[in-house]
């Protein structure tokens, strides 16, 4: 077919998108009309004769879905291929129901987009002329094999879709290996996936995580255990330092003398340079990969080194977030050389009374985070009150008061630490309720505030202050044994009392 005859209609919402896709296909040699909807489309079918159409799913007033059926309607040859940044099972179900031919992910490749035009309008001539020589039930036949064919794409979109899925849920490096190995089996059906991270410098490898399959597990031992044979590491790193780029071995019995029937290797790449390496394995007579396999290992890494730079952004922003928070709690206390290493302190003894209570991992970790802050609010307080050698008067003890509000107000705006923020505002609360700033009484009081309030309350006593000496430690352990109940949880003291005399020292 003759490019100069070929009308070509292209539909989406995104003007950018329309302009670069008709400036390409001009040069080719195509006519190309654009619309920004479904009812532009229409317009423009009903006018000229279009050879084909690309359209968008989602455009305001009418999808491109509906646009494929009332095109089907209309004309029921004129091919409509559909492109979607945001492929679903639903979205791909409909599909079939409308005449759709086939499905492109966002971003297009104009290159490839051209490539599906060409062998669409192939296609086409040939069913058109099917149309007219053929019986029914070759009509029919070619039919269900464009509908397999569709369903076969289909289910390629939901695969990467669900390995897209798969990584955003993701939160740690070391979840991120494990779901490499399990998508490998899962996806290739391969009988073992390994991960290695990858030293360019002296070419090591080193393993971090394996699929859990026993299949063949003396094999894949001897294959590519803990102690990785020759073959088998040569011919990785072998790939990793000349091609740098996928690598399928079909039949890997005579090149690695093991019972290897198939064997893939795909470097992990983080801003062009090599991270790691997953490798996968297949000892069955009867399979091996294709490269329809290695296309899909190598999405898989693509996506893994993704969620693996996302993770360490935000684990950086954390850090960042934090030791800018750390160093207004650094200043406050060089402004008053008494409190001088307060938050530390309180930090350390919190964590012990809550570890001696049995608080979980995560617990532990927002109580050293929070007792490190607890009194990053006394920034907003001002000096003449704050370093006021002698005792305060009512107004300015109201002052000194606004400060675990003020501390927690700083936390809250950050939207990253909804509980470390609680233990702040609450940690001078009283277990009987004459506390502030709320007034919490008992089991309402955050269970870490409540223990922050015994470490806070010991190292104020145990600590020098501008208008007293400090206590000794057994006058200081002795006065928030007498408080339990009143001032301070029971629980949290007899935790307190506990490591007290093993742990706490008056120099500290």
């Amino acid at each position: 077919m003759n490019t100069e005859t070929i009308k070509i209609l292209v539909v989406d919402d995104e003007e950018g998108i329309l302009d670069v896709t008709e400036g390409y296909f001009q040069r080719k040699g195509y006519e190309v009309y654009t619309a920004s909807n479904g009812v532009e489309a229409l317009k423009i079918v009903e006018q000229e004769k279009i050879g084909c159409i690309f359209t968008d799913i989602n455009m305001p007033i009418m999808d491109g879905l509906e646009l494929a059926e009332k095109v089907r309607q209309i004309e029921s040859t004129l091919p409509v291929v559909v492109m979607t940044g945001y492929p679903s099972l639903e979205n791909s179900i409909q599909t079939l129901k409308n005449g759709v031919v086939d499905y492109l992910i966002k971003p297009v490749n104009l290159e490839q987009m051209e490539l599906t035009l060409k062998r669409i309008l192939r296609e086409r001539e040939l069913f058109v002329e099917n149309l007219i020589l053929k019986e029914e039930v070759e009509r029919q036949e070619r039919l269900r094999q464009l509908n397999n064919e569709l369903l076969r794409r289909v289910e390629e979109v939901n695969t990467l879709n669900r390995v897209m899925e798969d990584f955003a849920a993701s939160d740690s490096s070391y979840d991120i290996f494990s779901k490499v190995v399990d998508l490998g089996v899962e996806v290739l059906k391969a009988d073992k996936v390994f991960f290695h991270i990858y030293s360019e410098q002296d070419a090591s490898l080193v393993l971090v995580a394996k699929s859990s399959s026993q299949f063949h597990t003396e094999e894949v031992r001897q294959t590519f255990g803990m102690d990785v044979t020759e073959p088998v590491k040569d011919y990785i790193v072998d790939c990793l330092e000349t091609d740098k780029n996928p690598c399928l071995m079909t039949d890997a019995r005579k090149s690695l003398k093991d019972p290897v029937r198939s064997f893939m290797v795909v470097p992990l790449k983080i801003r062009d340079k090599i991270f790691g390496v997953a490798s996968a394995f297949i000892f069955n007579e009867e399979r091996k990969f294709s490269e329809k396999d290695i296309y899909y290992m190598n999405f898989i890494t693509q996506k893994a080194a993704s969620a693996i730079e996302n993770i360490a952004l935000y684990e950086n922003i954390y850090e960042n977030l934090f030791s800018t928070l750390y160093a207004f709690v650094t200043a406050l206390e060089v402004r008053d050389l008494y409190t001088r290493r307060h938050s530390t302190r309180v930090a350390k003894y919190a964590h012990m009374i809550a570890q001696e209570m049995g608080c979980s991992d995560e617990e532990l970790d927002v109580i050293n985070f929070a007792g490190s802050l607890h009194d990053i609010g006394k920034i907003g307080i001002r000096d003449d009150i704050l370093l006021k050698p002698g005792r305060l008067t009512e107004d300015e003890y109201e002052k000194i008061k606004e400060h675990p509000v003020i501390g927690a107000d700083i936390i809250s705006k950050l939207g990253l630490w909804d509980r470390e923020m609680e233990i702040i505002r609450h940690h001078h609360e009283r277990y009987d309720g004459k506390g502030y700033p709320d007034g919490l009484k008992g089991e309402n009081i955050p269970k870490l505030a409540r223990i922050m309030a015994v470490a806070d309350c010991y190292d104020a006593m145990a600590s020098d202050r501008a208008y007293r000496k400090k206590m000794a430690k057994a006058d200081a352990v002795s006065t928030i044994r007498k408080n339990s109940g009143t001032q301070f949880d029971p629980k949290a003291v007899e935790a307190f009392v506990r490591i007290a005399d093993q742990e706490l020292s008056d120099d500290v």
